[in-house]
This record gives structure tokens, C-alpha cells and sequence, in this order.
């Protein structure tokens, strides 16, 4: 099955979330071994879109709370631990041998 988002296929879940943010998810979180200078330039982009955007973070916010309640049964799948049965030691009372 493809999901198209907008005209756009999304094919992996970075997909999805960069479609539903309009922008590359790096954008936000970096990249793995980025110099200071690409940093820099990635914060000033950041800074730019959330001032042409001041809405995003909230709606990022209200977009991430609508997927964990959606989803929260699977993403919070916890099963209750069994506690391990006692084990009574034979009574040494009583007959000696």
C-alpha cells in the first residue's frame, strides 16, 4: 500500500513527519558529525521558519499528542509483572533423625 500525502509518497516514517512539518526533520534535530558552521547556518534556517511560522511548535505539539493518544495502546504495551511463587521450606520441626 503507498501513502500519498499532497501529492508527495511518503515511504518511510521520516517521510511522514518531514510532510507533516513541511520541513526535513535534520532540520531540527541535526545531523551526525555537522561542523559548527553547518549548525549555525541550520539554526539560523530554524530561527527563520519559526518566525515566519510562529504557530509550528504547536502545532508539532498538538500533531505529536494526536499520534500518542491514536497510538497509545501499542506504544505503551506494558504487561504487568508476575511476582514468582513463594517456596515454603519443609518444617524441620519435630522428628529428629
Amino acid at each position: 500500500m503507498r501513502a500519498y500525502i499532497g501529492g508527495h509518497q511518503a515511504v518511510s516514517i521520516n517521510d511522514f513527519i518531514e510532510l507533516a512539518l513541511g520541513t526535513p526533520v535534520e532540520l531540527w534535530l541535526g545531523e551526525e558529525g555537522e561542523t559548527e558552521d553547518e549548525r549555525a547556518a541550520r539554526l539560523d534556517a530554524a530561527r527563520d521558519i519559526l518566525t515566519e511560522n510562529p504557530d509550528l511548535p504547536d502545532d508539532v505539539t498538538r500533531i505529536a499528542a494526536e499520534v500518542i493518544e491514536a497510538y497509545a495502546p501499542e506504544l505503551l504495551n506494558v504487561v504487568p509483572l508476575t511476582r514468582p511463587a513463594r517456596r515454603r521450606r519443609p518444617s524441620r520441626k519435630g522428628a529428629a533423625a
